[in-house]
């Protein structure tokens, strides 16, 4: 076997790994997920007023998680698949909905749908796991009919700075993701062909009475994956009294604690 060859499966290997590592942090949030959603939910029905009519349209909701949009986009008219990573998750959201929609198991970066099945693809806050922006926008490009619509949001570059500063006085380690510029993000768009698209990003700031309540919530909706493929909860009671000290720090007068998001919402026109 030559050594391009040896490399080539190492880096699908590890990408597989990776993939399966993120399918199974948010599997096992499935049950905790909607107690521990509130930004996510915030942020989706955002994206959601971006299109101001559903009705009678055939709609991804990419990423769907357990559920929740896919019931808000349903009841609005639209005929909805909901796809997710992990069955668990899906499990859930059939819970919800019942059977009025269609079910998928399936990767962002390689939709099991034919070219221009959908008229509109929504997905939220899913997008930032994926390796390559640009291979999830191409796909999603290719599903969705000519004439029809790409929602998303995303996480930028700063989200949760302020986590990321107090984790840096504890210890070296990564405890935060990082996320993409939105240079990168422009990047991404132009090499999947999506020209005509519009961005709009937004500062959004999450309150919380400690440290500890936000990375509970972090651990609910299963955000607890690190890109370089450790887990990012595995700490003791002491490191925790660590965190909450420096955390406090960004303490607001009312004695809540920020967590602040940078969030991209793109809306791309299928030409």
């Amino acid at each position: 076997m030559s050594q391009a060859v040896s490399l080539h499966l190492d880096a699908s290997l590890a990408l597989c790994e990776e993939k399966n590592a993120i399918k199974d942090a948010f599997s096992r949030a499935a049950a905790t997920y909607d107690q521990s959603a509130a930004f996510q939910r915030r942020v989706g029905h955002e994206l959601m007023s971006l299109l101001p009519d559903w009705q009678e349209k055939t709609v991804l909701d990419l990423g769907c998680g357990t559920g929740y949009f896919s019931e808000q986009i349903a009841k609005h008219g639209a005929q909805v698949i909901a796809l997710d990573l992990s069955e668990q998750m899906l499990e859930h959201a059939r819970a919800r909905c019942g059977d009025a929609l269609q079910y998928v198991s399936g990767d962002a970066e390689s939709l099991p749908f034919a070219d221009n099945s959908v008229d509109v693809v929504f997905t939220s806050l899913a997008l930032q796991w994926c390796n390559d922006l640009s291979l999830p926008l191409r796909e999603m490009k290719r599903v969705v009919r000519p004439g029809g619509m790409i929602l998303f949001s995303t996480l930028l570059d700063g989200s949760l700075y302020e986590l990321k500063q107090a984790w840096s006085q504890v210890d070296s380690r990564q405890h935060v993701n990082t996320f993409l510029t939105l240079k990168q993000v422009n990047l991404a768009l132009a090499q999947a062909g999506s020209a005509n698209h519009h961005l709009e990003c937004q500062t959004l700031i999450e309150r919380y009475p400690s440290a500890l309540a936000l990375m509970k919530d972090l651990k609910g909706i299963g955000a607890t994956h690190l890109s370089e493929g450790r887990e990012a909860g595995l700490v003791g009671k002491r490191t925790f009294i660590q965190l909450e000290n420096t955390y406090r720090e960004f303490q607001l007068d009312d004695g809540f604690v920020p967590a602040t998001y940078q969030v991209c919402f793109g809306a791309i026109n299928n030409d």
